[in-house]
């Protein structure tokens, strides 16, 4: 049968490497880490039918057996605009390999800020140990409180499943509410695969109410013309001020003019913010000087298991290919995700 030639333009372990291999001995697999489609060699770019990448990404002219290209992230905002996401090549991303970490991130954030981790570790100890301290540090558990999921992908659901195991309620909205089934890659257990968990799901025009009933708004949407700058001075007018943002999407979709204003008029409590509109978010920011603020350095994705799942998850795609089945985590044009 004829040979699959499979590059990948990261840097893989013997291991991984032979992880491929033994999806079928058709697949040829070839390693050349860069990070620029310029960089790859013309004899490794003319028989190349599947590529697997991160950013590096050949011209079309210079790949004419290529059919299909795997990226190693889930977002692919940084390439749309590349020749190649404009041709009949299939493109596929790694949605669902980084739920996991990013929901207990989330989840994470959210405990840190409604138990009132930066005030206990910020303060002085006469403080933490005064007289008043019960009120002080009085949390907002997440039990009974009600989080509010912004994109019910991969990340939303898995964050969703653990605040409903810890007795909170679930909001969420979802572009599309006729196909609630969740058809992309999932570890196994995890996520909400047909919605069940959520109280209500809202349409993303009706997101300003849906903000309104939360405690905890979550934003896990990608970056698109559509969502670029959606959480901004309306959603925030709405929101009690009481409430907390967390943000694991991508830098934009929440207006970050409109969250310091939020939050230097306490219409918000405090956020847990993972992405910025520039980063590595610049030294002047006003945010790094706020008390009820964490930032972390767009690292909610990572895990020391990541490339094992996103190996797991190519190999599946890989036999669904060789065996003509619909791929995992298809990339819509039309959507730009």
């Amino acid at each position: 049968m004829d040979k699959v030639y499979v590059l990948f333009t990261l840097p893989l372990e013997n291991s991984s490497v032979e992880r491929i291999k033994d999806v079928s001995p058709r697949l040829q697999v070839n390693v050349h880490p860069t990070s620029s489609g310029e960089d790859i060699p013309e004899e490794l770019l003319a028989d190349v039918e599947v590529l697997y990448t991160l950013h590096a990404l050949p011209e079309p002219e210079s790949v004419p057996e290529l059919r299909w290209i795997q990226f190693h992230s889930a977002g692919i905002d940084h390439v749309v605009d590349h020749p190649l996401l404009h041709t009949d090549v299939q493109v596929t991303t790694l949605s669902g390999a980084a739920a996991p970490q990013m929901a207990e991130f989330a989840v994470m954030s959210m405990l840190a800020l409604g138990h009132k981790l930066l005030d206990i570790i910020s303060d002085p100890p006469e403080e933490r140990w005064g007289e008043k301290r019960y009120q002080r540090y009085e949390p907002l558990e997440l039990r009974g409180c009600t989080v509010g999921v912004v994109g019910y992908g991969s990340i939303g659901r898995e964050i969703a499943r653990l605040c409903y195991a810890f007795g909170a309620d679930v909001l969420a909205s979802k572009r599309d509410l006729k196909n609630l089934q969740d058809t992309g890659y999932c570890l196994e257990g995890l996520g909400d695969p047909a919605a069940d968990v959520p109280k209500r799901l809202y349409p993303p025009e009706a997101l300003r109410s849906m903000a309104a009933l939360c405690d905890f708004l979550v934003v896990t949407v990608p970056l698109t013309a559509a969502t670029r700058g959606l959480i901004g001075t309306e959603i925030f007018d709405a929101m009690k001020p009481s409430t907390f943002l967390i943000d694991v999407s991508r830098g934009g979709v929440v207006d970050h003019g409109a969250l310091l204003e939020a939050l230097k008029t306490e219409k918000l409590a405090g956020a847990a913010l993972d992405v910025y509109p520039v980063e590595p978010l610049p030294d002047s920011s006003p945010l790094w000087e706020m008390p009820n603020v964490i930032l972390s350095p767009h690292i909610a994705g990572s895990s020391a298991v990541y490339d094992e799942r996103a190996m797991d998850l190519f190999a599946e795609n890989l036999f669904r290919y060789l065996s003509d089945r619909p791929l995992l985590n298809l990339y819509r044009p039309d959507l730009t995700y």
